[in-house]
């Protein structure tokens, strides 16, 4: 998963030794448990090493038994077991063992594993959280004797050796460090964005190396977006085009609670983040990632939301009486205006917003596609709305119908963004096999 030739460098790492936790030789105490099993919903290891096997209609069994088929630019990669299974999963490592593979991406034996596995954030993972972590999956998690399918990409991806080198140029190995000049509800925040949470894995775009391009809030990329799996996860700076930067701290914390806040829907893979992680969040924790994402400056400026009441009107009175004459309008009053209304508004709880939703303005539009290719389904939370599903397009509308309500969508309201041609939609299309 790197650029082989430009990483023609040799070294030697030196690994520094590691302290053992308390009560590794078995003296576990059930708070540290407990404590574990939080820790591991923040990080929601769940969401990337559980799967969903066909034989179980869909539903995830196993927590934790891996399986579960990741795309990437290079093939597709596995997640492994991480039960305590001495066979087929983790039951046989030292904390030692664990520690490594988490914050160096190195398995017992000297495998390597693919950046897929975030390890350059959770390096920032603080000693006392691994050794709980290391707690719950050891005494807290049941044993699956199951092992996951072999990852198997194509040469020269198959040679992990040389992930070597792409360890040394694009990860990183520092713990998280407070800053005193913020508090400590920021600083909580922060160690939660950039390490256990690793929402840079998703929102930070990569470079040629798959890598990613700024772990903190330091680096001018970090939070502006990114694509992984054909899904586009927005800008989650100040922008206040396709960022957050019209949206409070609360309407972010109650997104993370329920998979809707400030009139947005959660889509796409963060259907899952919410389900397995942001739900089982504490208020504090919450709140906390809310207001540190809310200090990260405007970058990567992209698209305008106008909320002029004129230019919302004008839209209006298109698809009540014009409709037939602009492109994509009569697409939109025919399939679309049931649920997220004439005035772009939709409806709280239920169907998102059109009008100044930040994925609809944003730069990349895969995601807008996808979800009229695809469909998709809202999140499912406790004490949140009743799941609603987005139905699949694919066999309704063509290629340029589907350009060119989304471009009508993209222009429509006050939104300025640019449009979407047949061929984007096509390409995707072909992708997806639909």
């Amino acid at each position: 998963m790197i650029a082989f030739a430009a990483l023609a460098v040799f070294f030697i790492r030196v690994t520094p030794a590691r302290s053992q936790p308390s009560g590794a030789g078995g003296d576990v105490s059930p708070a540290l448990i407990e404590r574990g099993a939080y820790l591991a919903k923040l990080g929601d290891c769940a969401g990337c090493h559980t799967a969903a096997p066909a034989r179980n209609g869909g539903k995830k069994t196993d927590p934790f038994a891996g399986g579960l088929p990741m795309g990437s630019p290079f093939g597709t990669i596995w997640t492994s077991n991480i039960t305590p299974d001495p066979t087929y999963g983790i039951g046989r490592y030292s904390y030692g063992d664990f520690e490594r593979a988490v914050r160096e991406g190195v398995a017992p034996g000297g495998k390597r594993l693919y950046p897929a596995m975030p390890y350059p954030s959770f390096a920032k993972i603080s000693d006392d959280d691994m050794h709980a972590l290391y707690a719950y999956f050891m005494h807290g998690v049941k044993p699956v004797a199951r092992p996951a399918p072999k990852t198997d990409l194509p040469f020269p991806f198959n040679q992990r050796w040389a992930l070597v080198f792409w360890d040394e140029f694009f990860a990183s190995h520092e713990r998280f460090s407070p800053r005193e000049d913020r508090g400590v509800q920021w600083n909580r925040g922060a160690y939660l964005v950039q390490g256990l949470g690793h929402c840079g894995a998703c929102h930070t775009p990569r470079g040629p190396a798959y890598q990613e391009r700024g772990l903190s809030d330091g680096d001018p990329l970090y939070l502006t977006g990114g694509t992984l799996d054909h899904w586009f996860a927005p800008n989650l700076t100040g922008d206040p085009g396709s960022g957050l930067g019209r949206f409070s701290a609360d309407d972010i914390a109650e997104f993370l609670r329920y998979g809707h806040g400030g009139g947005l829907a959660a889509f796409g893979s963060m259907v899952e983040v919410i389900e397995d992680s942001g739900q089982y969040m504490s208020d504090a924790d919450r709140h906390a990632i809310a207001a540190y994402l809310k200090t990260l400056p405007p970058r990567a400026k992209s698209g305008h939301a106008n909320s002029d009441q004129e230019k919302s009107d004008r839209t209006v009175d298109v698809l009540r009486t014009g409709a037939i004459e602009v492109p994509g309008a009569g697409i939109y009053s025919a399939f679309c205006a049931r649920c997220h209304k004439e005035d772009g508004r939709g409806e709280a709880g239920k169907y998102p917003r059109l009008a100044g939703n930040p994925t609809v303005i944003a730069p990349e539009t895969t995601s807008l596609m996808r979800l009229l290719i695809e469909g998709g389904r809202a999140a499912q939370t406790d004490g949140g709305p009743k799941p609603e599903r987005m139905p699949s397009f694919a066999a309704k509308l063509t290629d340029t119908e589907m350009a060119r309500v989304l471009t009508f969508v993209r222009s429509a309201w006050g939104n300025e963004a640019e449009p979407v041609t047949p061929r984007e939609v096509r390409v995707l299309r072909h992708v997806l096999h639909k």
